[in-house]
């Protein structure tokens, strides 16, 4: 999608999403299946309201778009037990690094997303949230429509 069609500049929504993600899972040490709907909404919440507020223009009460969200939080293949925990000692950092490395992977996951619209005014973008040090990384997705 072409940056020009976008209501906010490209680098700024990453700045955007990177914020979200990062005020929401700074404190999260590793992937808990039970508190993922409460961090997807937390973080779709954040991100609709920084859009919102910078899309709005200056005497505006409303923006000139729609927004949709999605986000998607992915569980990598680490044992909880091995994500932010010391090492065990008589390893060396090396030895440690390659015996994490061989039960550490990440899931398949593929998303598709198309639409039907104004292509001169409506669009879509997605972002790549990396959380490797948590086992988990958050995919976001956002369209808007011109109103």
């Amino acid at each position: 999608m072409a940056e020009s069609t976008s209501p906010i500049p490209f680098k700024r929504l990453e700045q955007i999403a990177s914020d979200a993600c990062n005020s929401v899972l700074e404190n999260v040490e590793f992937y808990e299946h039970p508190k993922t709907a409460g961090w997807n909404e937390t973080i779709i919440q954040k991100v609709l309201k920084a859009l919102m507020s910078e899309a709005t223009p200056a005497g505006a009460s409303s923006p000139q778009y729609k927004f949709a969200i999605n986000s998607t939080i992915v569980q990598h293949v680490v044992p909880t037990s091995q994500l932010n925990k010391p090492t065990s000692t008589g390893t060396t950092d090396a030895e440690a690094a390659a015996a994490t490395k061989k039960q550490a992977g990440r899931r398949g996951m593929h998303s598709a997303t198309g639409g039907y619209w104004n292509e001169k005014t409506d669009g879509m973008w997605s972002y790549k949230w990396d959380g490797d040090a948590k086992g988990l990384d958050v995919v976001l997705m956002l369209i808007w429509i011109a109103v």
